[in-house]
């Protein structure tokens, strides 16, 4: 019996060259560009509380500083905008386009810095200055949330390594913020100038990331991998298509057929995607949490043993809390570039995620200011090991975690699995900050 065959589809075009690597320096940029704020606002808490324990900071006539508790405040109200409109941008990013999502959120976000910019000469009572502050860091955080679950959702269309090098962009926003902090408080300008100096930075750095952005749908390389998630998995069909079995009627080939023609036409339901991904989504989660519950509330309390330095005293928090975080953080977030282990299905991976807790007692054990615990780890090198190891173990395997997850799903779920699991980090955030009001009273 004669047969007719089906007509081939076109071979897939090979892969155009990332050529300068200039799509993975713009996936780097905006990595960096998406935990700017967040940085910077985390970085700069001398400035607020010195500012809010200023002359203008009493709450009653006797003048009593009036304890605002500003680093459990930041924490918490940067991380409830970036669960609730993470959430929201995980249903809604199928109607309203990836683009004014990216640009709206970029743009505000400089209007914003420069607001905080511009207040620094600004005198104010300050309940004032903290309710601004405080409403500034929400709005922000609320764009960040829709830039992050947008961004790691254009990532997942990229090849695996994007996604370490967007992670080792956000490594490197904090060791960016923790540099700029580090110059502000060296530099022989007043506070005022050297406070205005570090807010004008960002503002800088969020307009190059923008620029980025709307650079890349015009780079080759870019287009060939965005193109794809609205063509489906035509890697499926064209193997199908080439098989004799397809072609001369074979029942069970044509059934298979259909079923792969059929799953390029639809996305899987968000909970069919999160039923693959759920290890990764916990695992994410209890990376950021132990993170957050413990930096920088705690850390920043730690005090230098030689306080008769009074040039290291006036560094130790931005040097040893902030640039050994952000430094190790950055090198763990770029390891995975090197090597991948524990493996995806490994059951060693969810058991070094969860050792992590041990942290949580060893920085609460170390020279902390005015502490009700016993001090354990009294010296500043034990202080900079245990951190050291913290930032580095939470770099590499958050890193791991988002770059395995778009791996357990299909190629058209891959923006659905980037969404969710930029939920679940940053549920980790919100329960970590949410933790820290309790551990900052215990110690």
């Amino acid at each position: 019996m004669e047969w007719t065959p089906l007509p081939r589809m076109p071979q897939e075009k090979t892969p155009p060259a990332d050529r300068g690597r200039v799509v993975a320096t713009i996936i780097f940029t905006l990595g960096l560009g998406v935990l700017l704020p967040w940085n910077f606002f985390i970085t700069a808490t001398q400035y607020f509380n010195k500012r809010l324990s200023g002359p203008n900071a009493t709450s009653n006539s006797t003048h009593t500083p009036k304890d605002y508790n500003y680093d459990s405040w930041m924490a918490l109200l940067s991380q409830l905008p970036l669960l609730l409109f993470t959430l929201l941008n995980s249903f809604l990013y199928q109607w309203v386009g990836e683009r004014p999502r990216v640009a709206f959120s970029f743009s505000a976000i400089f209007l914003l810095f420069s607001l905080t910019a511009a207040l620094v000469h600004v005198s104010m009572p300050s309940d004032t200055f903290f309710s601004i502050t405080m409403a500034t860091i929400w709005f922000i955080n609320m764009c960040s949330a829709v830039l992050q679950a947008s961004l790691f959702g254009l990532v997942g269309l990229l090849p695996p390594v994007f996604s370490t090098l967007f992670m080792s962009g956000q490594g490197l926003a904090g060791m960016f913020a923790a540099v700029a902090m580090l110059l502000s408080i060296l530099s022989n300008a007043d506070e005022s100038s050297a406070a205005l100096g570090y807010f004008i930075t960002p503002c800088v750095a969020t307009l190059g990331a923008l620029l980025c952005y709307l650079l890349l749908p015009h780079l080759e390389f870019a287009r060939f991998y965005m193109n794809r998630s609205s063509s489906g998995d035509e890697e499926k069909l064209q193997e199908l298509l080439g098989h004799s079995d397809v072609l001369t009627g074979d029942k069970e080939a044509e059934v298979q057929f259909t079923n792969v023609a059929n799953e390029t036409r639809r996305r899987s339901s968000i909970p069919a995607v999160f039923r693959k991904i759920w290890l990764m989504a916990l695992c994410v989660t209890s990376v950021f949490g132990v993170t957050l519950s413990v930096f920088p509330v705690v850390t920043v309390r730690v005090e230098t043993v030689y306080r008769d330095n009074p040039a290291w005293e006036r560094v130790f928090t931005c040097v040893c809390c902030f640039i050994v975080f952000n430094a190790m953080d950055f090198a763990g977030r770029s390891a995975p570039s090197l090597v991948h282990w524990p493996s995806k299905d490994s059951k060693l991976f969810p058991v070094a995620v969860f050792s992590r807790l041990a942290f949580v007692p060893l920085l609460m054990l170390c020279n902390v200011k005015n502490t009700r615990l016993t001090v354990l780890f009294r010296h500043d090198l034990a202080f900079i090991a245990i951190m050291a190891l913290f930032s580095f173990s939470n770099g590499y395997l958050a890193t791991l975690c988002m770059a395995y997850a778009p791996q357990l799903v299909t190629f058209k779920d891959r923006e659905t699995a980037g969404s969710l699991m930029t939920f679940f980090l940053v549920s980790g955030l919100a329960l970590g900050a949410s933790f820290s009001f309790l551990l900052g009273k215990l110690v």
